[in-house]
């Protein structure tokens, strides 16, 4: 069962969909009628921005969990920034399905209406994921009994993950966000675990499955 947290960031979040009538695929406190700095203009935009909040959000994050930062990389810079352009031009919102990208990279997503987010909402959606979290072994890691519910933020805080590179791109309507990350997180069988803090064996016992978890 749910807490009262976790129960006003949902309904937070169902009322800024409502709002803006535009998916996307995290959990979060957002105020749905401030999305930027800047509302009701557009957001900020810009490279040197993005990897600023970026790196920023992302390491506050594994900081809390304690593991180590990341480095910005630009070759997964420029990997997300033609997936965020292949997405803008297609229409098409899902996980890069290239053969071999997900034992090379790691993935997360997000799509939002056009200048209306600015990058600390898009990346802190994924990050504010932490309130479903649980340490377990991966993928038993969300209380709510589902891993996607949390895999942005596992993604972002997975202790053997080093660099990190992101980037987005629009179309005319939508603007979509991608970071990829090295080494892949979001592996089966490993355990997650704040601090570094031990797991019961129960905890510990899983059962046998793909080494690489399929992605939301």
């Amino acid at each position: 069962m749910l807490g009262a947290a976790e129960s006003r960031t949902m309904i937070t979040r169902a009322l800024m969909l409502l709002l803006l009538a535009l998916p996307c695929t995290a959990t979060a406190a957002v105020t749905p009628d401030r999305p930027s700095a800047n509302w009701p203009q557009a957001a900020d935009r810009g490279d040197a921005l993005l990897r600023r909040t970026a790196l920023r959000l992302h390491n506050d994050a594994r900081r809390r969990f304690g593991v180590a930062p990341l480095t910005w990389n630009e070759g997964l810079a420029a990997a997300a920034q033609a997936y965020a352009a292949q997405m803008a031009v297609t229409g098409i919102y899902q996980h890069d399905p290239t053969p071999g990208r997900r034992k090379l990279m790691g993935e997360n997503l997000w799509r939002g209406q056009r200048g209306v987010f600015g990058y600390e909402v898009m990346i802190g959606l994924m990050v504010d994921e932490d309130a479903l979290f649980q340490p377990g072994v991966f993928p038993a890691i969300s209380r709510t009994g589902s891993w996607h519910d949390v895999g942005h933020y596992t993604q972002i805080v997975w202790p053997t993950t080093t660099e990190v590179g992101c980037a987005t791109a629009s179309s005319a309507t939508t603007d979509y966000l991608v970071c990829r990350y090295a080494p892949t997180g979001n592996k089966d069988g490993t355990a997650l675990v704040p601090g570094g803090a031990r797991l019961s064996v129960a905890a510990l016992t899983v059962a046998a499955g793909d080494p690489l978890a399929p992605l939301p």
